[in-house]
């Protein structure tokens, strides 16, 4: 498939808030427990700002994808067929909960409303953490079905896919996590940090499974089942045609298998090796810079890897056009 630069920044950019926000209600969740000294409001509201800022930037990108931006609103009226249209509708929804979330914090508007019987209050942060947790799990669920939920793009059509959406968009934000409790809140640092390398590893495991899995993969199709012709030799010429196609365009990357074999051990090191070293070093030195270096560059190792996700996937239809293709 053609990987679209638009998609690719949605999903990674959504996805760090995602992962941000949930790391943000974990240390709430743990500081109301007693298992963390609570944190001041301000470094829930700075957080919430930050994966406010990075989904827009998601979604700022994914106009870039659609052929006519106006019309966008018309594909949440399929949320009972389309993945596409549930995530249309979870993403304002997960949006809206994380900015009312850091409105509460920052203005301290925080009200207690129950109390559970261990002793922990039940107060609006606490109702909008847990909705918000909900809809980022449910968001990271709708954008990764769009693609695993594609039967004849076999390399996308995996449990794996939603596994990795959601391990590799947790440890982009928990990594950021740990580095903005690091000037903000140093006391939890160790805890985000400790979290981030062990998502980091769990999505290596991941993603190794996965790209284990599709190098197994063998073609159902073949030119010859394709055309109903039997004979062990058959080698297309020409298209009928003298240039390319939509479809040769949007089906196909282009580039070179040796480029994607390079890409593949890029993405392996920048998104998992380095950062886990990183994480670790940072862990031990309670060095807020180092952290931040490790979600920079676990950033950056995410594009590589999801526009390799998106390339990777051989559709049918290049049977028939793999002579331009």
């Amino acid at each position: 498939m053609h990987p679209a630069f638009s998609v690719v920044f949605l999903t990674t950019l959504i996805g760090a808030g995602q992962g941000l926000f949930l790391a943000l209600f974990t240390v709430e969740s743990y500081a109301a427990f007693g298992l963390l000294p609570a944190q001041t409001n301000s470094f829930y509201a700075i957080g919430s700002a930050i994966a406010m800022i990075l989904l827009v930037l998601g979604l700022l990108a994914s106009f870039f994808h659609l052929g006519h931006p106006e019309r966008a609103w018309r594909t949440a009226t399929k949320w009972r067929t389309s993945w596409l249209s549930r995530e249309v509708i979870v993403l304002p929804a997960f949006m809206g909960t994380v900015f009312l979330y850091g409105v509460a914090h920052w203005f301290s508007i925080n009200p207690v409303l129950a109390e559970l019987p261990s002793g922990a209050s039940v107060n609006i942060t606490a109702v909008l953490g847990t909705l918000g947790t909900v809809l980022a799990f449910a968001l990271y669920i709708c954008t990764a079905m769009i693609y695993a939920c594609l039967r004849f793009l076999r390399e996308w059509h995996t449990p794996l896919t939603v596994i990795n959406y959601i391990l590799l968009g947790g440890a982009s934000g928990f990594t950021l996590a740990a580095a903005l409790a690091a000037t903000e809140a140093p006391d939890v640092m160790p805890l985000l940090a400790s979290w981030a390398l062990i998502i980091t590893a769990l999505g290596l495991i991941g993603r190794a499974a996965t790209l284990i899995r599709n190098a197994r993969l063998k073609p159902k199709s073949t030119l010859q089942t394709a055309i109903g012709i039997k004979h062990p030799r058959i080698v297309q010429k020409a298209q009928g045609m003298m240039g390319g196609a939509f479809n040769t365009r949007e089906f196909f990357h282009g580039q070179s298998v040796a480029l994607l074999r390079s890409l593949k051990w890029a993405f392996l090191l920048t998104t998992f090796v380095i950062p886990l070293g990183l994480l670790s070093l940072g862990l031990s030195q309670a060095a807020g810079g180092t952290l931040l270096l490790a979600f920079v560059v676990q950033y950056l190792g995410l594009l590589a890897e999801r526009w390799f996700f998106f390339a990777q996937a051989n559709h049918p239809q290049n049977l028939y056009y793999q002579s331009v293709a």
